[in-house]
């Protein structure tokens, strides 16, 4: 199986100078099947619209082949432009061309809701994406492709980490930008939700457990 990845900095692989700064795409090839490839087209500070803009999108589709899985994560960048990209304007109708292309070239595509920023007040995590987790789910049953919900599952994760201890999942001073502990555990998810939707018997099998995780 191949995996191609589309998405902002908390997917992308980051500069050498930039470590221990990491996206969760560069840690998901450790945690997929030995057969399996990740082509990580992801990159820092990219909405919707940049993507295809700047060629990252025809560089995906360019390299698709029939059968490979488009992974898809925008959110972060986009709602700080909410006058071309708001979440059931711009960003959904981008979102949606997408996953049409990406079916026309023969490929399965999954979306993700973004993953949260470690906010916490009173103890649990201030939710910051607004409108948009909710538009990739509402887009997902509208054009019928599955989602892997990262919204709740970092939320959950932090909480269950605790303030203080769910720190180390980020870069020193940034509430965003994962440190390798943390793209880590997000990528251990992925790679297991993704063996589930494949239907594959070994989808808890010869999975690494992240240092961070208790």
């Amino acid at each position: 199986m191949r995996y191609l990845l589309a998405g902002d900095s908390t997917v992308a692989e980051c500069e050498p100078n930039e470590l221990a700064m990491s996206g969760w795409g560069a840690s998901l090839p450790q945690y997929i099947g030995a057969d399996d490839t990740v082509l990580n087209f992801a990159k820092g500070g990219a909405t919707t619209k940049s993507f295809r803009e700047e060629g990252h999108w025809q560089a995906v589709l360019d390299a698709l082949q029939p059968g490979d899985t488009v992974i898809i994560q925008f959110g972060h960048n986009d709602q700080k432009h909410p006058e071309l990209l708001a979440a059931s304007g711009g960003y959904t109708n981008r979102l949606r061309d997408f996953v049409r292309e990406a079916r026309s070239a023969g490929a399965r595509v999954v979306l993700c809701t973004s993953v949260e920023r470690r906010l916490f007040e009173g103890g649990r995590i201030r939710w910051s994406h607004g409108a948009y987790p909710a538009a990739v789910r509402q887009l997902a049953r509208g054009v019928d492709v599955p989602v892997i919900e990262l919204t709740a599952f970092t939320t959950w994760l932090y909480e269950h980490l605790g303030e203080e201890k769910s720190a180390q999942l980020f870069t020193p001073s940034d509430n965003t930008h994962f440190h390798e502990k943390g793209a880590d555990a997000i990528a251990s998810y992925i790679a297991i939700t993704l063996r589930g939707l494949e239907g594959r018997d070994d989808a808890l099998a010869s999975l690494g457990r992240p240092e961070i995780m208790p």
